[in-house]
């Protein structure tokens, strides 16, 4: 059997508390924490939920409310679960998005039959990143703009895959691609293979396939071995971001495209920042409910602009 904590306070101390909790170093990871508004008609209540496959300590308890800060949190509940996979439950029956050409659903749905369609079907399971969440559906779209703007796409890395749904969109998208998709979790590389079969996804290591490893963040021989790379995905966490934004910026050949989601609006100057410091210009942006995603481009070498003013001379010529 299964506990859970749940904590209800407005939804900035909530926010804060999530940050907090993205801060501690020696969080005990095997309890899982989210936030959320309690009803779409009251958007400034919200609870915070811990999932833990025990029954809560004192101290347990105590880390919880200890992530609200000075605030005295008073409604704090705990209760035993029964035996459900409550991440598979709440997957079950969600509606279908449509974002740009792809069509993600669970298979309770049918798929879009309409021309021009990328379908991709994940059933409900414990990775993050069916496309429900704002910031997968976001980057999705994302990248159906890069490809209508022309970008050319030969070295893709998925970092933080999930379930592999923006991998598989970035072959989609550019089929003779090398795609590289890497977790941090053995679990979400796991989900990913299995997804990429039933989405019939090939995989291996040459143009057109998909290569999955476990990794935390960019640091995998693999990962360095198969760069450097004209596309970066990380629809990861703020910190990790503003941390991996130097690393992004090696990785990356002059001119080369960074997509950033999983970032809340209000933390998108501190990511911009370090993105600015390691070489990049924002391209484009789009805000979906509370997160930012990005696009980012990393600035030509001063052997490459002087190589492209010497080329538009010669044009004028």
């Amino acid at each position: 059997m299964s506990w859970k904590i749940s904590v209800r306070a407005p939804r900035k101390a909530v926010e804060a508390a999530l940050l907090s909790h993205e801060d501690a170093i020696t969080w005990d990871e095997s309890i899982a924490i989210a936030g959320r508004e309690i009803a779409p008609d009251r958007p400034e209540e919200w609870v915070l939920e811990a999932w833990l496959e025990r029954k809560p300590t004192r101290d347990e308890k105590a880390a919880i409310t200890r992530l609200f800060g000075d605030l005295a949190v008073a409604d704090v509940k705990v209760e035993q679960l029964p035996d459900i996979d409550w991440v598979a439950e709440s997957q079950k029956g969600l509606e279908p998005i449509r974002a740009g050409r792809f069509f993600v659903h669970t298979p309770d749905y049918p798929e879009n039959k309409a021309p021009g369609t990328v379908n991709f079907v994940v059933p409900a399971g414990q990775a993050f990143g069916t496309g429900h969440h704002e910031t997968t559906a976001g980057c999705l779209a994302m990248l159906e703009r890069m490809k209508r703007l022309g970008t050319s796409v030969r070295n893709c890395a998925d970092v933080g895959t999930g379930t592999g749904i923006l991998a598989f969109a970035a072959l989609a998208l550019w089929p003779r691609a090398i795609v590289t998709a890497s977790d941090i979790d053995p679990q979400s590389a796991h989900v990913t293979m299995e997804n990429a079969a039933l989405n019939h996804v090939p995989v291996g290591a040459r143009g057109g396939e998909l290569t999955v490893t476990v990794a935390d963040g960019m640091a995998h021989p693999l990962i360095a071995a198969r760069g450097p790379y004209d596309l970066v995905i990380a629809n990861i966490l703020a910190g990790p971001l503003v941390a991996l934004a130097p690393t992004f910026g090696r990785a990356l050949v002059p001119g080369g495209n960074l997509l950033l989601a999983g970032l809340l609006t209000r933390q998108e100057p501190e990511v911009r920042l370090a993105c600015r410091r390691a070489g990049f210009r924002l391209a484009a942006r789009e805000v979906r409910g509370d997160w930012s995603i990005l696009w980012l481009r990393k600035r030509p070498s001063l052997a490459s602009r002087d190589r492209m003013r010497m080329a538009r001379r010669a044009s004028n010529a």
